[in-house]
Formats: C-alpha cells, sequence, structure tokens
C-alpha cells in the first residue's frame, strides 16, 4: 500500500485533504453506518485519518480498531486502538467484526477485489462492511471558467493526471461504481449503494478538494512534463468561483453477513 497510495495524511496537504474529506463525506457516513453501531460492537476503520469516524465510534460506546499507515494525525482517541497496518498485510486482530468501514481505500490497491473479500469474511455474523469511494465524472464537465485559455489548461492538466496515476498500476477511479457487485459476489446481503455530488466551485468544498489533489500530485506531474505555469493556473482556478465543473462524484456502497454464515476466529 504504501507503493500504491500517491496521497500521505502526514503533510500539511494530507492533513487539509483530510479535513475536506471529513467536510464533505462524514455526515453521510455516520448514516450510512449508523444501523451496525451499538454498545460494544467490534468495529474496524481502515484508512482513518484524523480520526474522525473512529472518534463518533467511540463516542457510542463500540469498540473500535483504527488504522492507517500514517497514525501522527490519530491522537486523542479515547477509547480507541490504533495500529500503523497495511491492509495488504491482512485484515488486523480484533475480530471478527460488527463494523467495518474504509473511506477512499480499496481505489488505490491493487489487490482491492481480494482485500474486500478479506474483510467481507472478516464479519462477525449480522456485520457489515460499508465503504467509501471517490470516482469520475467521466469525462470531466466544464460548467464556466473564469477567463479565455482556462479550459484548455484545464483539459491539459487533467489528462497528464488520469495518464500518470490511473490504469492497470494506479488509482481506479471506477471502482465505486464497481463496489455494489463486489459486495454481492462476497455473499453479504442488504447491499446498498449511494451515488451523490455536486458541481466542483472554486473556493468551496469540494473545489477545495479537487486542488488539494492537484497539489500534492503537482511535483510528480511536473517530472512528466506538465508545465509548471499550467500546474500554477489549475491551483488558482479551484479558488475563483468563477470555476465550476462537474469533476467529482462520491459513491457509499454497504452490504451485511448473513446471520448464521461462517465466522473467522481472531
Amino acid at each position: 500500500m504504501t507503493r500504491e497510495y500517491h496521497f500521505r495524511t502526514a503533510t500539511d496537504l494530507g492533513r487539509e485533504q483530510t479535513e475536506l474529506l471529513q467536510e464533505m463525506l462524514d455526515e453521510r457516513t455516520r448514516q450510512l453506518i449508523e444501523p451496525a453501531v451499538r454498545p460494544g460492537a467490534r468495529c474496524l476503520e481502515i484508512g482513518a485519518g484524523s480520526g474522525s469516524v473512529a472518534r463518533w465510534l467511540a463516542g457510542r460506546g463500540a469498540s473500535v480498531v483504527a488504522v492507517d499507515l500514517d497514525t501522527e494525525q490519530l491522537t486523542d482517541l479515547r477509547d480507541v486502538a490504533v495500529l500503523r497496518h497495511d491492509i495488504n498485510e491482512g485484515v488486523p486482530p480484533g475480530g471478527p467484526f460488527d463494523l467495518i468501514h474504509a473511506r477512499t481505500v480499496l481505489m488505490h490497491l491493487q489487490r482491492r477485489e481480494q482485500i474486500l473479500g478479506e474483510l467481507a469474511a472478516a464479519l462477525a455474523p449480522g456485520g457489515m462492511l460499508a465503504l467509501g469511494e471517490v470516482c469520475l465524472h467521466d469525462p470531466p464537465r466544464l460548467l464556466a471558467v473564469p477567463e479565455p485559455g482556462d479550459a484548455e489548461v484545464f483539459q491539459r492538466v487533467l489528462g497528464m493526471a488520469r495518464e500518470a496515476f490511473t490504469g492497470p498500476n494506479g488509482m481506479a477511479l471506477d471502482w465505486g461504481l464497481e463496489m455494489d457487485g463486489h459486495l454481492a459476489a462476497a455473499g453479504l446481503q442488504e447491499v446498498r449503494s449511494e451515488l451523490f455530488g455536486e458541481p466542483a466551485v472554486g473556493g468551496a468544498t469540494v473545489g477545495r478538494y479537487v486542488r488539494n489533489l492537484l497539489l500534492q500530485l503537482s511535483p510528480a506531474l511536473a517530472e512528466r512534463g506538465c508545465a509548471q505555469s499550467d500546474l500554477d493556473r489549475f491551483a488558482e482556478l479551484f479558488l475563483d468561483p468563477r470555476m465550476r465543473c462537474w469533476y467529482l462524484h462520491f459513491v457509499f456502497s454497504s452490504g451485511v453477513k448473513a446471520n448464521g454464515a461462517a465466522t473467522p476466529t481472531s
């Protein structure tokens, strides 16, 4: 996972990314996982970031294991076991789990389908696997730009980013649209999915999130020949409220392990 994941939380930009994800997704995440949460429920939070979901789970009386590659932000978490762990190396101890939640994690992993199956197998009977991912509006649709020429900058930068960081050895930006079927194939029941989003507007939360991702990828894009002037202008665009586009969607999917299904021992 360390080689596969392009965004790390243990940087200033990584912390900002985590904060923006929380602002965009935490409320919907809580709505998704709340049916699985009760006092004493065993919960596994994968890619815990700064711990906002783990903290909420613990506050509701759950027993929480929070894992991430970078645990620097996972501080001051009461009643939460924090582990530095790569999910590629297997499901951490503490199960079987009544809830396993991962947000913007599996899309970065080459073994995502196999890992989904391993997570499903680690559920207790009646336990929920809940996944959240980012996917692209394909192709991105510009709604408005501040200046002539900005549309070309937008297309050049996004085209190079997609070529460099997606595909067989990169991020799977359509994985979110496939999760529903994989949850069902893993034998889970009550599979549900939700697709939602809003235009990315410069200076607003989604726009700042797009800008943040670009800033994290900029050094690698510059090495691949992307003009610094294009990178700088792209970053400026997503602070300008005149910039509007459809670019990102978010997908939440969940499934429940049947009562009476085989359960591993931890």
